[in-house]
């Protein structure tokens, strides 16, 4: 039981990847595969955080007399990587939302593949 609970964040990070992956290359409405893309996007965030995790460690913060050891702190490059990609993550949500309801006000379906089969 050890063993699966110090891995357990790359497992759920992993199955949210995968989970994402699935719904994008089976499902043919594009708010589903849109929420695909951001389950995955969310995989992803999840594993970057999972990396630069250390049980027990402390904010990587110098002061003196905090008493720090510099090997016992976690590590601030994967939290400002996924605080990015969040940002990013959320415009491009919302970019991609905007448009499915453009493409569904001018085909008037949601369905990948009769809006491929059409034309302008």
């Amino acid at each position: 039981m050890s063993f699966l609970s110090s891995y357990i964040y790359y497992i759920g990070a992993f199955g949210l990847i995968i989970i994402g992956l699935l719904v994008i290359l089976l499902k043919r409405n594009l708010i589903k595969v849109i929420i695909g893309i951001n389950l995955l996007d969310t995989g992803v965030n999840l594993f970057l955080i999972s990396t630069g995790y250390l049980k027990g460690g402390t904010a990587p913060i110098f002061s003196p007399g905090y008493g720090a050891v510099p090997s016992a702190m976690v590590d601030p490059v994967p939290q400002g990587l996924v605080l990015t990609a969040i940002v990013i993550g959320a415009s491009v949500l919302a970019l991609a939302l905007s448009l499915g309801i453009k493409v569904y006000d001018h085909y008037g379906t949601l369905d990948l593949d009769k809006v491929r089969g059409q034309r302008w």
